[in-house]
């Protein structure tokens, strides 16, 4: 496994301002403590974007198709450094980010704890074939836009809240980068 529980997160205020740390774990416990993280959309050649299902051993949302990667950054590493760091340890693939835009969510899984997080987006292309972290994620597939917006209006409960948010802002706002 590439992350753990133990593992120190940026803890941010409104202004995305770090005020110290704190581990995942506590992170997530109850309503979630607000902290800095990223998700990343990795598309092909032929604009399609990388999606992963979690894999069941995580502790939120295990099981649920999500965006190409998620996670954090450590105390003290930029986070377009994180991004490159965690695309490489989750998917095996190496790619340039381009930051697109922040957003504030929250959101609870069952009584298990809570995503917080002050969330930074970025894109990133690559004609790389994923060699994923087996530990990290259980199943990948390209998806064209279009199946994935199907998908996700026919079978909601399956997709993680934050794809849910970010994926129609990406498609509105950002299509021409995609």
């Amino acid at each position: 496994m590439v992350s753990s529980d133990a593992d120190l997160l940026v803890l941010v205020d409104e202004d995305d301002i770090g005020i110290g740390t704190l581990d995942k774990a506590s992170c997530h416990d109850g309503d979630g403590v607000l902290h800095r993280a990223f998700s990343l959309f990795v598309f092909n050649d032929r604009a399609e974007t990388l999606l992963q299902r979690r894999h069941t051993n995580k502790r939120l949302w295990p099981g649920y198709w999500s965006n190409s990667c998620c996670s954090h950054p450590r105390p003290g590493e930029c986070i377009a450094a994180a991004v490159v760091r965690r695309a490489a340890e989750e998917l095996g693939i190496s790619v340039s980010p381009n930051y697109l835009y922040k957003f504030r969510y929250q959101a609870h899984y069952a009584d298990r704890g809570a995503e917080r997080e002050l969330c930074s987006v970025f894109v990133a292309r690559s004609t790389d074939v994923p060699q994923v972290n087996p530990t990290e994620i259980a199943e990948w597939r390209w998806v064209p836009a279009p199946v994935l917006d199907r998908e996700m209006a026919e079978r909601p409960s399956e997709f993680t809240p934050w794809l849910k948010m970010e994926w129609p802002r990406l498609r509105d706002d950002f299509a021409a980068l995609l």
